[in-house]
């Protein structure tokens, strides 16, 4: 509500703790994505594994207003060794929690594991149906591991009779598999008690791309102009929900407004030296907000961000 009466009256005050957050495991993957900065091993911030004293310390701080916990940012989640652990402790301080894979790493003892640990919701990227197709983008990756994943992760709630994990089959739409489309749906489909969704894809050099944007349009977040580059097909408006019910806070403790700031350029402070509170209500936090609200375009990250528009039913 607070969000709403912010965008009307144009003025910001920040007192609502936000009732979700995004936590950083790690900065760490297996995959080379080259639209990923975690992939392109392309940061400018730190990089490095949280750790679990450190994570604690995050949940002590938002557990009393934060219901939704997104346990992954940049990176592979599965590659921190105390991920299980993290999971756990959120879910028993009664946080939905949910995360995102590449699957790489579910093994039969990993996916047992997985269930076990309370998680609620599991995203698994697969965005190809063959080996040749899945390549262009995860690169580095193995489909079959993926596959494997997938049925081990079946299994595992199989065994533990377990219904409270929710799984999601990601399906991120390129240039290069938007042909697979309906393939990938009968895939989805021969599996039971599995969702599936389509995602369109953050380009970062949209404007001149050739490789990635789909020549789908309906499949694109961008559209070609009169000068034959692209742009955003949605307007940029001088609102962003996220600011009022969402942040972010990387693997050491920086606490950024969003997941588009992937390289932590606009950081509002950091959990080592000061509350996750203080931080929300900060003058930073405050003048962050009031910017967007004036000219959401004159923020570099919000440029690519095309909020509400980027998951197909």
């Amino acid at each position: 509500m607070g969000c709403y009466l912010t965008f009307f009256t144009k003025k910001t005050n920040g007192k609502a703790l936000p009732f979700a957050v995004s936590i950083e495991p790690t900065t760490s993957c297996n995959l080379r994505c080259p639209q990923c900065i975690s992939g392109l091993r392309n940061f400018t911030r730190p990089v490095g594994m949280l750790d679990i004293e450190l994570y604690k310390k995050m949940i002590d701080q938002v557990k009393n207003h934060v219901l939704h916990l997104n346990l992954y940012f940049q990176g592979e989640p599965y590659l921190n060794p105390q991920f299980f652990e993290m999971v756990k402790y959120a879910s028993s301080n009664k946080i939905f929690v949910m995360t995102s894979t590449n699957a790489h790493f579910l093994s039969l003892e990993n996916a047992l594991k997985t269930v076990e640990s309370g998680l609620n919701k599991l995203i698994i990227s697969i965005d190809g149906t063959s080996q040749e197709t899945y390549q262009k983008y995860r690169i580095g990756g193995e489909l079959d591991k993926v596959k494997q994943g997938i049925e081990n992760i079946i299994e595992a709630k199989k065994q533990l009779k377990n219904k409270r994990l929710a799984v999601v089959l990601q399906f991120v739409i390129f240039k290069h598999n938007q042909h697979e489309i309906e393939e990938i749906k009968a895939f989805a489909k021969k599996h039971k008690n599995i969702d599936f969704q389509l995602k369109t894809a953050q380009i970062y050099d949209y404007e001149q791309d050739t490789d990635f944007i789909p020549t789908e349009t309906e499949f694109a977040r961008y559209k070609k102009n009169a000068l034959g580059t692209f742009e955003l097909k949605h307007k940029i408006e001088n609102k962003c929900w996220k600011m009022w019910h969402s942040a972010v806070i990387t693997w050491d403790g920086t606490v950024v407004p969003c997941c588009f700031d992937k390289d932590a350029n606009h950081a509002m402070g950091n959990i080592k030296n000061l509350t996750f509170s203080e931080i929300w209500k900060s003058q930073n936090y405050k003048n962050f907000r009031n910017q967007l609200l004036e000219n959401r375009t004159e923020i570099q990250m919000c440029k690519n961000c095309t909020e509400g528009a980027s998951v197909f039913a």
